[in-house]
């Protein structure tokens, strides 16, 4: 039975969260079973930079880091329903990707 992977990726949990929470909602309206969302695991971008524009003074430090988070639902191929996923307001921070698995 061929299966449907939705990969969702942000910087904004909570928006990638509600995302998730309106995919949610949809499938267990239609009664269809959900694998997911499962959590990958978190990417971290670090980047310090001298505080001083022209390098005299103390050796002070900004650190900044962007968290990126992932997840995957798994979920029967139904016409019905993925017409209802795509359907959705996805927010601009939110990567989502839809694919087909055998």
């Amino acid at each position: 039975m061929t299966t449907v992977r939705i990969k969702l990726q942000s910087v904004e949990i909570d928006k990638m969260n509600e995302v998730v929470d309106r995919i949610k909602t949809i499938a267990s309206g239609a009664g269809i079973p959900i694998s997911g969302p499962i959590p990958l695991p978190t990417k971290r971008l670090k980047v310090t930079t001298r505080k001083s524009p022209c390098g005299d003074g103390a050796a002070t430090f900004d650190r900044y880091e962007m968290r990126i988070h992932k997840r995957i639902i798994d979920l029967p191929a139904n016409d019905k329903i993925l017409h209802n996923i795509m359907r959705i307001n996805i927010p601009r921070t939110v990567k989502i990707k839809i694919e087909m698995v055998d």
